[in-house]
């Protein structure tokens, strides 16, 4: 206080304006990541400015972030959802089954559109169970979502006979490997996604419920928000990104795999939140984050393999990681 004070008003302007440029950047920590990243696959991974390349991560990358902005939802409300990558499962095995069927053949437009609906709307319905269970009965989230973690792709194994479903369905398979004006269109329905999402918690009623009760929900609640609804509304939509990233992983392999299908999908959606700057106690939902979060977490993966490194490096690279935004966040709430 007394250097402040025995500065001019210029230094102390100056100061000033050097104290809020370094908090911007301690804010932006993950887009300084990404960046970081991205000068250090220009310099050591070879082709990595080709086009080719760019629509290889964006392909891939896709699906993590569509699942990532759900996880931001729910660990934003307080929670957290292990059952992503089951309703994945099951929502790419849905689809399948009714667009492969007899009513689809007769009216392909119609079956397809009804496939893609109710695989969806089946992964939504899956998320509100979540919601319901946590919300209704206070189970614990961790221990509510298990429940499908593990039923719920077995669900999707019984409807296929635990077999791969193969086919050939170019106007389903369009919505992960096809392209619109050059760019991925899995990568516009992430970034439609995004956007929607983040203009709906910006400037909606249920956005800044979502905050309030992720913050305090016993505050939340005695100031008459509806804590069990915004709580079972969130789950369901996680559950639903869950299933249009099913699908996309489902158009992407011309085949549904039931075994296979989102594996491991619920810890990469959990990094790439905790990445992008979610607080792990909730009330703070940055969906623009969860999306560098996602490509941070993609492009880890990517490095390593392209420069030569086993997969299993990745794995450990990313568990590293998620320590260290934990680590992050622990050490900026101390202070």
């Amino acid at each position: 206080m007394n250097n402040v004070a025995s500065n001019t008003p210029t230094q102390t302007t100056a100061l000033l304006k050097s104290d809020l440029l370094f908090n911007k950047l301690k804010q932006q920590g993950s887009l300084l990541a990404l960046i970081f990243l991205v000068a250090i696959n220009i310099i050591f991974t070879p082709h990595f400015l080709e086009i080719q390349t760019l629509y290889v991560n964006l392909t891939q990358v896709a699906t993590v972030a569509i699942v990532a902005i759900g996880m931001t939802l729910v660990i934003a409300s307080g929670g957290i959802d292990l059952s992503v990558g089951a309703l994945m499962a099951l929502a790419g095995t849905i689809a399948p089954l009714i667009f492969l069927s007899e009513f689809a053949a007769q009216s392909p437009i119609l079956g397809l559109s009804l496939a893609i609906f109710v695989a969806i709307f089946a992964a939504s319905i899956c998320g509100l169970f979540n919601g319901f269970l946590i919300s209704r009965y206070n189970i614990q989230p961790i221990i509510a979502t298990l429940i499908l973690f593990i039923s719920g792709r077995g669900i999707a194994q019984v409807l296929t006979n635990g077999e791969l479903q193969t086919f050939d369905h170019p106007a389903f398979e369009f919505i992960g490997t096809g392209r619109l004006f050059g760019v991925p269109f899995q990568a516009i329905i992430t970034i439609v996604i995004a956007l929607s999402i983040a203009w709906v918690l910006r400037r909606s009623i249920y956005g800044r419920f979502l905050l309030a009760v992720g913050g305090n929900e016993q505050a939340a609640k005695l100031a008459g928000v509806p804590t069990a609804k915004i709580k079972m509304i969130t789950y369901m939509l996680c559950g639903a990104l869950a299933g249009v990233a099913g699908i996309i992983t489902t158009a992407i392999n011309s085949a549904s795999d039931a075994n296979q299908t989102g594996q491991l999908m619920e810890l990469d959606a959990i990094a790439a939140a905790i990445v992008g700057g979610v607080l792990l106690t909730g009330g703070k939902a940055p969906i623009i984050g969860a999306l560098i979060g996602a490509c941070i977490i993609q492009l880890v993966g990517y490095t390593l393999l392209a420069n030569g490194v086993h997969d299993a490096v990745a794995m450990i690279a990313k568990a590293i990681i998620i320590i260290a935004a934990v680590y992050i966040q622990q050490v900026k709430g101390a202070k």
